[in-house]
């Protein structure tokens, strides 16, 4: 057999995908990087013995994120490169939704705003707000840090408890908003607002920040179409949130099947393009 894999290197996991010389997926595994060199180790042996891999099977390791820097010379003997993380994320995400051109919001530790089209990838501007931002007040105002954690308690937690909406302050619209819209988040804090009602307003707080963005950053580049990629896109409130502002903004999000991998993914098909 003859894989490619390829290997996200983030500030809080690994992802690492095998991809065939079609470039058709194998499988996908995902670890915890409490530190990067030692999860890169761990995941690529992972992977290969779950896949019954062996060193002579894989054509090339390629690597993408902010923990590729960690990582000099080749892995294990394997001929080794490097992808820039947007271009892989960019790459990624149009492959994976079969888009020609669109914004990319890769939705990671922090979040990045990219261009995608024919004609290359382009960073549009970056927030620090994203998973980290998440994980950390999460475990400041619950106690509660793990991602599987968080994904399980936001689910049953109340809004109206937490954010204050147009309709709390006016009886109508106001302009084009309807009375469900954020008006402030957190600024209805109930006494008797439970953790999950907490969780699922941090989580709504979040995404509604990514959200804005990624308007702004469509009427930059004269387009209403957005590819989300990143773990935030497994988060349960996250269909519902970005469905409001396609309703409020007329812009499609679009979270494709594997939108976790997007990079690793995008990594691995930009070296294969290399090739060609």
């Amino acid at each position: 057999m003859d894989v490619i894999l390829g290997i996200d290197i983030g500030g809080s996991t690994t992802k690492i995908v095998g991809l065939r010389t079609d470039g058709s997926v194998i499988s996908m595994l995902r670890v915890r990087a409490e530190d990067q060199v030692t999860s890169l180790y761990g995941a690529l042996g992972n992977y290969l013995t779950s896949n019954r891999l062996s060193l002579r099977d894989v054509r090339r390791v390629v690597l993408t994120g902010v923990g590729a820097s960690y990582v000099e010379g080749d892995i294990y003997g394997l001929p080794t490169c490097k992808v820039g993380e947007f271009s892989a994320s960019g790459t990624g995400a149009l492959a994976l939704s079969g888009q020609s051109s669109a914004v990319v919001v890769s939705m990671g530790t922090g979040t990045a705003f990219l261009w995608a089209s024919p004609d290359g990838i382009r960073h549009l501007c970056g927030s620090g707000i994203g998973g980290g931002t998440l994980s950390g007040l999460s475990e400041l105002i619950t106690g509660v840090h793990q991602y599987a954690l968080i994904r399980k308690l936001c689910q049953d937690g109340d809004l109206s408890q937490i954010d204050l909406t147009i309709g709390d302050m006016s009886k109508g619209k106001v302009g084009t908003l309807p009375p469900e819209a954020t008006a402030a988040n957190f600024a209805k804090l109930a006494e008797d607002a439970t953790s999950a009602d907490k969780m699922r307003g941090l989580v709504n707080l979040v995404l509604q920040a990514i959200g804005t963005m990624s308007v702004l950053a469509c009427r930059t580049c004269g387009t209403n179409t957005v590819v989300l990629t990143g773990a935030l896109t497994m988060l349960p409130p996250a269909h519902e949130t970005f469905e409001l502002f396609t309703q409020l903004y007329g812009v499609e999000y679009i979270i494709p099947e594997n939108a976790t991998f997007a990079t690793a993914i995008g990594a691995a098909l930009y070296s294969m393009r290399r090739d060609r």
